[in-house]
């Protein structure tokens, strides 16, 4: 790591006014998102769902990012950052209130669609804060930025489902829900004294020709669309619905299973949460495939152990130690090729391909289990799309670094 990296550390990136203020609204807003997660997955296993109703919850979520890409990025660029994020807020806020009316699995489409609104407000808000920083932020600052929103994601990740286990476990569903919309308000209440000074947007295309002409720039810039093809395989880590199979197939005899699920997503957050701070200065464009070989060969040990509780737990924390840190660094080289004009429409697409990635893997994990086959050779499989990965930088490399 060279000297001007250490010398500007994550402390030093805090103190810009901007920065510090969007990560505690997303340390906030993040912790309730993943403090709600272990009530959906826990009250699923509660009232009977399939597999497969198990994973078209989890699609759910995700697939805002597909349907609502273009679109998104036309709102994104078009709209005022501040005034946006306030209305995606209020809108999520909604969205878990109305959770606490599905009672049983005949509710089931309800909590889809309600699920889906929220996922919508929650991935343009998203969006829209990726394309922020590379506006404001430059070179290392605008790494670290990543890096930090990726430990923050983790660290809520770890948390809030620690918690939301034990809320949900020693309380109800409810309770869960109403903590959730609580810390969705003082997100929103914080957004209100955020100082933001962007110059207007001046954008005079109708929304049609912005759709249209973001799509020409993306698919006009074959090296972009191959870093958003490496980017998007991080969703192969997207084991939400492992975890709830693994906790109704072999966990609940140990542990219930709303506590199953919040500890082992604890331990894989932790994970993800230490290792940016080992792991990220190792991360770059010479280093890659190495990261990306290894993070499959952590999933495949894993594999092994994964049916039984405990030794699991363990396996979860060091496949999480490298996942952060591959994000937020294709993450960002993703960033540095886009021209500040597409930033909004680009990040869409982006976030799109991702979930699509997220979709395949879940829907896959559910279709497999519906067929037999072991979370063994499930999870086997996802860590050898890892190394075929490594593989594929490797071209990437050569062709365009």
């Amino acid at each position: 790591m060279n000297n001007e990296t250490e010398k500007l550390t994550y402390i030093k990136t805090l103190k810009h006014p901007v920065v510090a203020r969007l990560t505690l609204i997303q340390f906030i807003s993040y912790f309730g998102t993943w403090f709600s997660q272990v009530a959906i997955a826990s009250m699923l296993v509660e009232y009977g769902a399939s597999e497969l109703e198990i994973s078209y919850v989890f699609i759910m979520i995700m697939l805002p990012a597909v349907l609502l890409a273009p679109l998104s990025g036309w709102i994104i660029d078009r709209f005022d950052f501040k005034k946006l994020m306030s209305f995606l807020l209020v809108i999520e806020i909604s969205m878990t209130s109305l959770f606490m009316t599905v009672n049983s699995l005949d509710d089931l489409w309800w909590l889809m669609i309600f699920l889906f609104v929220r996922s919508s407000a929650s991935s343009i808000l998203f969006s829209a804060e990726m394309a922020l920083f590379p506006k404001i932020l430059k070179g290392e600052m605008l790494k670290n930025t990543n890096e930090i929103h990726s430990i923050v994601w983790s660290v809520c990740f770890a948390v809030g489902m620690a918690l939301g286990g034990l809320v949900t476990y020693y309380f109800s569903y409810d309770t869960t829900f109403m903590i959730d919309i609580i810390l969705y308000i003082i997100a929103s209440i914080l957004v209100i004294n955020l100082q933001l000074s962007l110059n207007p947007n001046s954008y005079t295309q109708t929304a049609l020709a912005m759709m249209k002409s973001g799509f020409n720039y993306l698919i006009n810039h074959k090296k972009l669309i191959h870093l958003i093809l490496l980017h998007a395989s991080l969703g192969l880590t997207s084991f939400d619905t492992i975890i709830t199979l693994l906790a109704d197939f072999h966990y609940k005899y140990f542990l219930a299973v709303p506590l199953a699920i919040g500890w082992m997503n604890t331990s894989r957050a932790i994970g993800l949460s230490i290792g940016t701070f080992l792991f990220s200065r190792y991360i770059h464009q010479n280093s890659l495939h190495y990261i990306f070989s290894f993070q499959g060969i952590l999933i495949i040990l894993w594999a092994l152990i994964q049916d039984q509780f405990y030794y699991s737990l363990i396996g979860m924390f060091f496949v999480g130690l490298l996942t952060t840190s591959l994000w937020s660094y294709t993450y960002y080289m993703i960033q540095k090729e886009i021209e500040v004009e597409f930033l909004g429409r680009v990040i869409a697409y982006n976030d799109m391909i991702f979930m699509i990635s997220n979709i395949v893997t879940i829907l896959f994990i559910g279709y497999a289990s519906k067929l037999g086959m072991e979370m063994f050779w499930v999870t086997t499989i996802i860590g050898l799309g890892f190394i075929a990965v490594g593989g594929y930088y490797i071209w990437f490399k050569r062709a365009y670094l």
